[in-house]
């Protein structure tokens, strides 16, 4: 595989922008099959209680966190294609295996080496999509890929439930293989095409990101709101990496099948989707401590319903107001960041660390907790929330502690 320069990767097709939108939801669509549904699979096939899959979640997340540094290097300095190429062989390797194996070590392993190839993927797909455009297009071009990746991720959560109560257990692991394989060829062929395509600009088009209207403004430094955003999204992921491990026992307690608990609970994924949708379209939130401190607040509330729901009725609504508030405290870091900050491609692997990190933190803090206190089996979501709210103090301060300059 040749090495081959960020800055000459740039698609300025329409139709080859579009084959990497393709590319990216094909691998939301895999992942979330495989790593979400991998809990539901060890629980029933090798009794793993929520302490194990918590355990395991938090060793994946970790694992994910060391790993998307490396993963954006590589994609730096090997070029984007080929890392994802190479991150996709890993995984669909991976993926096939799992469904030839009977032990719980091997799966665990497993999972393990297809962390480090989804390592290899997400830094370079973001940077596939931003790379080589101009900054009035960049706003558009990343609010269409959060549209993709959760919409995906929504609908293989939905649907993974259903496949395997109708086809079995295993069907985790052959689908996201085939979906793995037709990446790998799509990707391929747009690498082909991209080196066929005429160098040119992209097309200018009227600035999507521009100066506040007065309404909008806040007293605030803008850099403020980009260390609030900073602190807050990490957070998100250590509640919402949580959560998904722990699902498998929340529907066990509620009495649900793997396909009840598909369309249940992933009304959460799908609630984020349709908030990205909306504060793409209105930015009245933008520069107000307010919307991003109450958001918060309505995360760790969201956050203990969901998980001490005694009944479909409060788990329900919990999920609803738990995707609304990730969606919105993940597009705020990636709004500011945009606004402010540094958004080239090759940042895409710390990015991805700092996602990782908080879905390694989440799970490891509820697992320590039930180790700790076993009788209590609200200690691990009462130890994550007592986090979640250092968190909101740590807004509070940046936010007031300091004097503006």
């Amino acid at each position: 595989m040749q090495a081959l320069a960020p800055v000459h990767q740039g698609i300025t097709s329409r139709k080859l922008k579009s084959a990497a939108f393709l590319v990216e939801g094909l691998n939301s669509l895999a992942t979330t099959y495989f790593f979400y549904y991998l809990y539901f699979y060890t629980k029933a096939q090798f009794k793993f209680a929520e302490l194990q899959n918590l355990w395991l979640a938090a060793g994946l997340g970790f694992l994910y966190a060391l790993g998307a540094i490396c993963g954006g290097r590589f994609a730096q300095k090997f070029g984007y294609y080929s890392s994802i190429q190479l991150g996709v062989s890993v995984m669909l390797i991976s993926f096939l295996a799992c469904g030839f194996v009977a032990s719980w070590g091997v799966i665990v392993l497993l999972a393990m080496l297809g962390v480090v190839g989804m390592c290899f993927t997400w830094p370079a797909v973001e940077a596939l999509v931003s790379e080589g455009e101009l900054p009035a297009r960049l706003p558009a071009l990343v609010g269409f890929y959060n549209f993709v990746w959760s919409v995906t991720g929504a609908f293989a959560y939905f649907t993974g439930g259903l496949m395997m109560d109708r086809w079995g257990l295993r069907t985790i692991f052959f689908v996201p293989a085939a979906i793995m394989l037709a990446e790998l060829a799509l990707i391929s062929w747009v690498e082909v095409a991209a080196s066929r395509q005429a160098p040119s600009a992209p097309e200018l088009v009227r600035p999507l990101l521009h100066a506040e209207p007065e309404g909008y403004k806040s007293p605030v430094r803008p850099q403020t709101f980009l260390r609030l955003a900073w602190v807050a999204n990490p957070m998100a992921y250590i509640a919402a990496n949580t959560v998904i491990p722990t699902i498998p026992s929340i529907a066990k307690k509620l009495d649900f099948s793997p396909a009840m608990a598909g369309f249940v609970c992933s009304l959460w994924l799908f609630a984020r989707t349709v908030t990205f949708v909306a504060l793409r379209l209105w930015p009245g939130w933008h520069y107000r401590f307010g919307w991003l401190a109450w958001t918060y607040v309505m995360m760790i509330v969201a956050f203990a319903g969901l998980l001490l729901a005694p009944n479909q009725w409060i788990l329900m609504p919990s999920e609803a107001l738990f995707g609304v508030a990730l969606g919105l405290i993940y597009y705020s870091s990636l709004f500011y960041s945009m606004d402010i900050g540094d958004t080239k491609g090759e940042h895409g692997g710390l990015h991805e660390a700092a996602i990782g990190l908080g879905n390694g933190m989440g799970p490891g803090i509820a697992a320590l907790a039930l180790t700790i206190f076993p009788a209590f089996r609200a200690s691990g979501t009462c130890a994550v929330c007592a986090i979640l709210l250092l968190g909101l103090l740590a807004l509070f301060w940046i936010r007031f502690g300091k004097k503006e300059p």
